[in-house]
């Protein structure tokens, strides 16, 4: 009888949680234990929001995207650890693995990537170790599983198939003179990262109407840089994420604003004038 082929040897595990550095620390420990070299963890962050799945998938989204095909995504934001909640394992079309809890922080990612099955860990799959408590599955469950991924395990011998907990980022919604969303991501900084994507926004837009919460503004500079508001002003631009952004210049946003995740957003632009009704407005 032919044997089944084994997956690549994968080379890179990378780690995203909020559990913080110490704990993170523990995480790596299990990798290594599982035969994943030092050199091929990556961490992308471990001072996530507490608890906030949302901004964590969103921002899984966006860190991990562009790594290898061959790559391990190990994801602990998990305030449902000990509980009912699965584990998981998530094959995608293009190649990587996530592994996580599911609740939904691994979708947005894997959706992006296409999602071909997903496995529930059946952790009587695993070699028997010494379990120490019920919350920590980064370090006792997940690292594991990775370790055992990485280096060769198929998703399909460390448990049967299931339909993965529903869960989806909140989409944006255009309206007539602008855009309707919410605050997906409060960055280190106290920017508010939106999820209306900046590219609906006109092009030679200079102000937006801006509604952040119960908090409006009817003008607030569209610019290309931090560097061109004033001291301390608000403002609107393009951020990294390709998405709209509200800031305020060497100071928080989320401060002056009273903003957070989930705070709705409202912008609101009159889209500029062609040359030729520019022309006309002049001549009359």
């Amino acid at each position: 009888m032919a044997r089944r082929p084994r997956l690549p040897q994968r080379r890179l595990v990378t780690l995203t949680s909020d559990v913080g550095s110490a704990y993170a620390a523990q995480m790596k420990a299990a990798l290594i234990a599982g035969g994943v070299p030092p050199g091929q963890i990556i961490d992308l962050a471990h001072d996530l929001p507490p608890h906030g799945v949302r901004e964590a998938a969103f921002l899984l989204r966006e860190m991990a995207r562009s790594f290898p095909s061959t790559s391990v995504h190990v994801v602990v934001v998990d305030p449902g650890v000990g509980g009912r909640r699965n584990a998981i394992v998530v094959t995608t079309r293009t190649g990587p693995l996530l592994v996580g809890p599911d609740n939904g922080v691994l979708l947005p990612l894997a959706d992006e990537l296409g999602i071909r099955i997903v496995h529930r860990i059946d952790p009587r799959k695993l070699p028997k170790r010494k379990r120490v408590g019920t919350t920590f599955d980064g370090r006792d469950l997940f690292a594991p599983v990775a370790a055992r991924l990485a280096t060769g395990t198929r998703p399909q011998d460390l448990g049967l198939p299931i339909v993965p907990a529903p869960f989806s980022l909140p989409p944006p919604l255009r309206t007539a003179r602008g855009a309707r969303g919410e605050v997906l991501h409060v960055d280190r900084f106290g920017n508010l990262i939106t999820n209306i994507p900046s590219a609906w926004v006109p092009d030679g837009t200079a102000r937006l109407g801006v509604r952040v919460g119960s908090i409006g503004r009817p003008a607030v500079p569209w610019v290309t840089s931090y560097e061109a508001l004033g001291a301390e002003s608000l403002g609107t631009l393009a951020s990294s994420f390709g998405l709209v952004e509200v800031a305020v210049r060497e100071a928080r946003a989320s401060d002056r604003l009273d903003a957070g995740v989930g705070t709705p957003v409202v912008l609101s632009w009159r889209r500029p004038p062609t040359a030729r009704g520019a022309n006309a407005n002049s001549a009359a």
